[in-house]
């Protein structure tokens, strides 16, 4: 049986999907036992949290745990108390973790991505099977800029030149979905990307032709960017990593492109028109009540 966190997010919420389709034998954790009634299917579910996990005599119910929680302060914290929960309950589950390009480099030092390293060294120390599933940055980030181009035609970030392999929350949904559903994955990473890597200023170029209207691209200097996260609900904390991910964008740490998404699934990735044509509601509808974003 499978147990999902983060099942009510943009990539878990499609996992559910996908697990309901391949008619998986699935529950999801959740912080409000309503949230399960909005889930897809007919999903059991756990009413729990990363830092008051089940009792042992339930998780160990589960031989595969997807885990995936908010990019905040306490991550690391949170998915190391139930990570030990797993082992203390005296089983030995599949987990397959959602982390982020980057985060196996050691090199790379956004904090972001320190904390998905620093919850891997924790995993791989275990012993538990484990397997790491490592997007690009979604292309449902891009939603948050989708007023700033409403209102002044300008798709402004702190990029620079710098690419990016944007991947759409299905395809790691259904990636993910693969890996929890079929066998010999333990040990593996898998980076997934979109079908390209793409400038900042790509991207506008795309938005042009999808929705008709001009579109421009500015590099956007990091203190300006900076309060603009804030004035949005962003914590300096997110702010600030938001700006050491842009530094890293722009030194090209984040131009890769790999054929994992193909590879796992049988299917071609979303490119970035296609995912913006479904899209469209959130680009030319009424603002959209997004939480912070990377953006």
């Amino acid at each position: 049986m499978i147990l999902v966190t983060g099942a009510t997010g943009r990539v878990g919420y499609r996992l559910m999907e996908a697990l309901a389709d391949a008619h998986a034998d699935v529950a999801a954790l959740v912080r409000v036992e309503a949230r399960a009634d909005d889930l897809p299917g007919t999903p059991g579910h756990v009413v729990a949290t990363f830092d008051d996990p089940p009792p042992a005599e339930i998780l160990r119910g589960f031989d595969r745990v997807f885990l995936l929680s908010p990019a905040i302060e306490e991550q690391a914290e949170l998915e190391t108390v139930f990570i030990d929960a797993l082992v203390a309950a005296g089983h030995g589950p599949h987990v397959v973790k959602i982390a982020a390009d980057g985060f196996a480099d050691p090199g790379c030092e956004v904090r972001f991505m320190l904390s998905h390293r620093q919850v891997a060294a924790h995993l791989d120390a275990t012993g538990l099977p484990v397997t790491y599933l490592a997007p690009a940055l979604y292309m449902e980030d891009l939603l948050a800029l989708a007023g700033g181009m409403r209102e002044s035609g300008e798709l402004s970030a702190p990029a620079g030149h710098g690419r990016v392999g944007f991947v759409a929350a299905s395809d790691v949904a259904t990636a993910a979905a693969r890996v929890l559903t079929s066998a010999g994955h333990e040990g593996a990473t898998y980076v997934l990307t979109g079908p390209e890597a793409l400038r900042f200023k790509d991207v506008a170029t795309r938005v042009s032709a999808v929705f008709a209207r001009e579109v421009g691209y500015t590099s956007q200097r990091p203190g300006r960017a900076r309060a603009a996260m804030l004035a949005r609900g962003a914590s300096p904390w997110q702010a600030d990593g938001t700006l050491e991910l842009f530094d890293w964008i722009r030194q090209g740490g984040a131009n890769t492109v790999s054929a994992a998404v193909r590879e796992l699934t049988g299917a071609e990735p979303q490119p970035v028109q296609d995912w913006l044509e479904e899209s469209r509601a959130g680009f030319e509808g009424p603002p959209l009540d997004l939480p912070p974003s990377f953006f």
